[in-house]
């Protein structure tokens, strides 16, 4: 058997290390070929070290709970390297303050009564509102819906726009009013339906907390940034099947095989082919019109982050948080941003601060494209309305990323589906994973390059 893996990002690189896995211990030849168009392995995971900083300029951690990532890195010797993040407070600007996100809430739901009416981020209005939630009746949508669709409906407009929306628009860059809730959240409606009430379900599925001043950590990073994780997967695998700046122009199936042809002219055979590259590539190294049209109505939005470097005694955090996310109403440029030395030790030496800003949203990503000290200006700007800052930052460092968030909009399920039959009619054994499709953090993007793997050599999972 042998395999082509096209896209030597998170998706691909799990995939790889999985074939390399079966080829070292399994008793059939097996063998693969990873290419990458770039001359660095990784896809969105790239980390910076400047003076002492370790600068994410794409992802900074992953989700502890699931546990495929921790998994992961401790399969490539890092299990020494792995680290929880300081479960500070965080908080949603709304306006010019910064408002305390309310103890007990639960992506934004909330499942403590005190904290939620104390509150000053919604309006007692808006809090009614939200407790209508205990006797609305559950929906009767039987098909999919948008988030914000579903949540305003339980729980009102301004619980959405100034605690659920910059929460949710954090994780998936989008317009929640158009983002699936089957594809994003289904457990929500699952809560709903078993329920009746969002907060009475929520509350009652969530685990005791231990009386302890210290929150627990939802996050899990590696000491030496997340570079650090694609250098040990690309030493576990055969450096003869890794190909860097090796771009593929066309992939053909011929007589039960695919050719992969590439821009230098070569050409090579294989017997399955993973595609873990977005959509909209993957459909430009087809042929077949159909296909190319389906992979062609995927979206994605652009952003951009922005880390400012600082002496610590510059950045005056009176409120002691670890970061903050933003109100949409509220008029600033940035979404959302991180203290990140306070949330992450390992990220500045012990004098410095480092910030981490977040540009770019549905309708506003013409930020993305000045210049960088154009963003820089206007993160500046943005911040000096809500913290003190003193003078100008060390150093900047602005990454953008075009067309990288893949939104799953209404209906992704049903559109994944077709497609895949669709390639399973017209390619057979041309498998398309990614974030585009099944989850865009790093354990879903390691789960589906493992579940690709696992389907190329027609293994149970």
């Amino acid at each position: 058997m042998k395999v082509a893996i096209i896209g030597g990002g998170i998706t691909g690189l799990a995939a790889a290390h999985f074939l390399e896995k079966i080829k070292k211990t399994s008793q059939y030849t097996i063998s693969y070929d990873l290419f990458e168009s770039s001359a660095k392995l990784g896809g969105k995971i790239s980390t910076d070290y400047t003076d002492g900083f370790v600068i994410e300029r794409g992802p900074d951690s992953f989700l502890a709970r699931k546990e495929s990532a921790a998994r992961l890195a401790k399969e490539v010797g890092l299990e020494d390297q792995l680290l929880s993040n300081s479960a500070g407070q965080a908080y949603v600007l709304k306006g010019k303050k910064l408002y305390p996100i309310p103890s007990g809430a639960i992506m934004g739901i909330p499942t403590e009564w005190t904290p939620f009416l104390k509150t000053g981020l919604f309006s007692s209005a808006g809090k009614l509102r939200a407790a209508a939630d205990l006797v609305l009746p559950k929906n009767k949508i039987d098909g999919d819906q948008s988030l914000g669709k579903f949540f305003r409906r339980r729980l009102g407009n301004e619980v959405v726009d100034n605690l659920i929306e910059p929460l949710l628009s954090g994780i998936y860059a989008g317009d929640i009013n158009n983002l699936s809730l089957q594809s994003t959240f289904p457990q929500f409606k699952e809560v709903e339906q078993r329920h009746r009430s969002l907060i009475v379900g929520m509350k009652a599925g969530r685990e005791p907390q231990k009386k302890t001043n210290k929150k627990p950590s939802m996050f899990l990073s590696l000491k030496g940034g997340l570079q650090t994780f694609v250098n040990a997967l690309e030493q576990n695998l055969d450096s003869n099947s890794v190909h860097k700046n090796t771009t593929v122009k066309r992939i053909e199936r011929i007589d039960n095989r695919y050719a992969v042809t590439f821009y230098n002219g070569n050409e090579e055979l294989y017997d399955k082919v993973i595609s873990s590259v977005p959509p909209n590539i993957a459909g430009g190294m087809l042929e077949n019109k159909e296909v190319q049209r389906k992979l062609q109505t995927f979206s994605a939005t652009t952003v951009a982050t922005a880390a400012l470097a600082f002496e610590k005694d510059q950045v005056k955090n009176k409120k002691h948080g670890t970061g903050f996310v933003v109100s949409k109403k509220s008029g600033f440029t940035i979404t959302a941003c991180t203290f990140t030395h306070l949330k992450w030790k390992h990220t500045a030496p012990a004098d410095k601060a480092l910030l981490r800003c977040y540009v770019g949203k549905p309708d506003g990503e013409d930020i993305v494209y000045k210049s960088d000290e154009e963003i820089s200006r206007t993160v500046m700007k943005d911040l000096s309305n809500v913290i003190e800052i003193k003078g100008d930052p060390l150093f900047s460092r602005i990454t953008r990323w075009e067309q990288s968030m893949p939104q799953y909009e209404v209906g992704h399920k049903e559109k994944i589906a077709d497609i895949r039959a669709c390639i399973e009619r017209i390619y057979p054994g041309l498998i398309l994973t990614g974030a585009a499709f099944h989850g865009v953090g790093l354990p879903d993007c390691i789960d589906q390059g493992e579940a690709a793997a696992h389907q190329a050599l027609d293994l149970e999972e």
